[in-house]
């Protein structure tokens, strides 16, 4: 397309004259000017991520050269996807990933470091709060202190004298086996392919700590690892246990060997004794001794330690350390390396949106998003593990209603495939583009900040108090508050199409499990509400007649449309258009939107929204307009520390 085509393409009609005066021409056969160069600059920059090269300076000075042709394949690359992409993740703030760990018991397999019946160290991998049948260790590592010597207490370094352990009891509480992290075929029946030895061309980014290659003098490499017998079972579902040990009275001794109390046995487990549990429920290590890791330990990650985040693997640490080794690594924790993950499903999710030129709106509606091995290992594994513990009460013991269905993640996905990306096409019907990804919804772990963060980065509005007091009040409402009304009365409704996805996690609570209007968590005569009900049911809006859910009570139906109605509704509103508009544009000037960029700004929202939320067609348009060859002038002194646009 020709430079005058692509104008007449942006342009209204009344900008048609002043746009064609102050673009910038192609070069001809003359020497390009100045500005031609800059202009060149800025494009290269901006489209393929980096100065010109001196190739591409000198296909720029021979006679002929069409820009036009230039900027079009450049918007095929993928520099130009990574631009775009860019500037959502900033927006967002996802590559920073959220705080706090999630090394969730379920899935986390610890280590501690026992002497074996020759006397010579050994590691034994467990699970906090794993039970078992044996009452001296239900709930703790599977060798007493008074039988290791160890104190291997939840959440803590082991202390203690190690002792050996005889081989009759070693065999007994433990089994060995070839794990996935060792074993490129852990699925084999008798795994061979091990990493370092007989693994032909791992993934070079998958790279499991030194710690967990070898045994614990340092040299011996690890060709299998010791479990302990229960985390090491393969059923995908269990039964429910309840031991009958009654609690210890309160300033009783521990029973003899133990390191704290008994496991304790709620009501629901006595009641329901006996019944099925899935294996990848949150309850299954608590309340199964059937529930193990799977086979190969697929369904767990291992960790270095006994520690409360321990580490597992390496990933690039984005240091330059110079020719031989051009950037460093890292360990990553447990913790670290799911959330790594976590903002690169967020990264590549975008770039499909930016690379394919889909409808930009998918970036809230799609249903779609990519997945490696790790992360498939988190969709089947750990992030069924954040439900359920309180949720039993209203008898749910699993995510019924997954954002992810762990269905969708294909079969033929390993742990290892670490840099091979595989298309879902589908995540299910409650899925809504990056809304309902695990980076996103961990990363603003409240209702409203998740309602704040969409507002702000998809309708360039930020909720800004009025300058008013703020008077004692008991009103709950803060839709209607003195003070608090100017903001809430648009950010609780807003808030309340997360309503059935728990905060801090993504969790969905179906409404046939956790009605909007629940009579089982109605206030008692003290005014609270009791047991479970807490954590679900907002008292300040609930009666003597019916417990109200959390966030539901500014809009109960946003509460049911959930986050594809937020998705559905944001994307329909105006704003929308011209939020992408405004950002992409201010983005790609390098400066902020001024008065003068208005009919820039109509002219440019309405060639996006006719081209179907296509950001190729609008990035097309906004480096062809005069204002960004103007932009490019300026650019060269305020990189230099110079004054600010001329």
């Amino acid at each position: 397309m020709s430079g005058s085509r692509v104008l007449r393409a942006l342009a209204a009609p009344a900008l048609l004259a002043a746009a064609a005066a102050a673009s910038v021409a192609p070069p001809s056969a003359a020497a390009p000017t100045l500005e031609q160069y800059r202009y060149f600059r800025a494009l290269s920059l901006d489209l393929e991520g980096r100065l010109p090269t001196r190739e591409e300076l000198a296909e720029l000075e021979a006679p002929g050269f069409d820009l036009d042709a230039w900027i079009e394949r450049r918007l095929d690359g993928p520099g130009y996807v990574e631009r775009l992409t860019r500037i959502y993740m900033d927006v967002l703030r996802l590559e920073l990933g959220p705080v706090g760990l999630f090394t969730p018991s379920e899935t986390t397999l610890r280590r501690a470091q026992v002497l074996g019946p020759d006397g010579k160290p050994l590691y034994v991998y467990y699970r906090h709060n794993q039970r078992r049948l044996l009452p001296v260790i239900d709930g703790e590592f599977c060798f007493s202190e008074a039988e290791s010597g160890l104190r291997v207490a939840n959440f803590a370094q082991v202390t203690g004298t190690p002792r050996p352990i005889p081989q009759r009891l070693l065999d007994e509480r433990t089994t060995v086996v070839r794990p996935f992290w060792l074993y490129r075929d852990y699925l084999s029946v008798v795994p061979t392919q091990r990493y370092g030895a007989g693994w032909k061309d791992p993934d070079s980014a998958y790279v499991p700590l030194p710690q967990l290659l070898f045994e614990p003098d340092g040299t011996t490499p690890t060709v299998e690892v010791r479990v302990c017998k229960e985390e090491a079972q393969t059923a995908d579902v269990g039964r429910i246990y309840a031991s009958d040990i009654p609690p210890l009275p309160r300033g009783a001794p521990l029973p003899a060997g133990r390191l704290r109390p008994p496991m304790p046995e709620d009501r629901y487990a006595r009641e329901h004794r006996g019944e099925p549990i899935s294996c990848r429920s949150a309850l299954a290590s608590v309340m199964s001794v059937d529930c193990g890791c799977g086979i190969g330990l697929e369904h767990c990650l291992p960790g270095d330690s006994s520690g409360r985040d321990p580490r597992v693997f390496s990933l690039p640490a984005h240091v330059p350390l110079g020719i031989e080794a051009p950037i460093g690594s890292a360990p990553h924790s447990i913790s670290g390396w799911h959330k790594f993950w976590w903002s690169q499903e967020a990264v590549h999710l975008m770039k499909h949106v930016f690379g394919a030129d889909r409808d930009f709106r998918e970036i809230l509606t799609g249903r779609y998003t990519f997945i490696n091995g790790p992360l498939a290992q988190f969709y089947r594994s750990s992030a069924p593990a954040a439900c359920c513990s309180l949720h039993k009460s209203f008898g749910m013991r699993e995510d019924e209603a997954p954002l992810f269905l762990p269905g969708a993640v294909p079969p033929v996905v390993a742990p290892h495939d670490v840099s091979q990306w595989t298309f879902i096409p589908d995540r299910g019907p409650r899925a809504a583009g990056i809304i309902t990804t695990p980076v996103f919804l961990t990363k603003y772990a409240s209702r409203r900040a998740r309602a704040a963060a969409l507002y702000s980065a998809f309708l360039c509005k930020s909720f800004t108090a009025e300058h008013a007091e703020l008077p004692p009040s008991d009103e709950p409402d803060l839709m209607v508050r003195p003070g608090c009304s100017s903001c809430h009365a648009r950010l609780e409704p807003l808030a309340a199409y997360f309503t059935r996805v728990e905060e801090t996690t993504w969790t969905y609570l179906p409404a046939s499990r956790f009605p909007i209007e629940n009579p089982v968590c109605k206030l008692n005569a003290e005014g609270k509400t009791g047991g479970s009900c807490q954590r679900f049911y907002d008292p300040a809006f609930s009666s003597r007649e019916r417990g109200v859910l959390r966030g539901a009570y500014a809009s109960p139906d946003h509460a049911e449309r959930g986050p594809t109605g937020v998705a559905a509704d944001l994307t329909r509103m105006p704003e929308f258009a011209s939020c992408a508009v405004e950002r992409v544009t201010e983005s790609f000037l390098g400066r902020p939107l001024r008065d003068e960029d208005e009919a820039l700004l109509r002219a440019l929202r309405e060639r996006f929204v006719s081209r179907g939320y296509r950001m190729r067609s609008l990035v097309e348009a906004i480096v062809r307009s005069p204002a960004y060859a103007r932009a490019s002038n300026d650019r060269p002194a305020l990189e230099r520390g110079g004054g600010g646009a001329r």
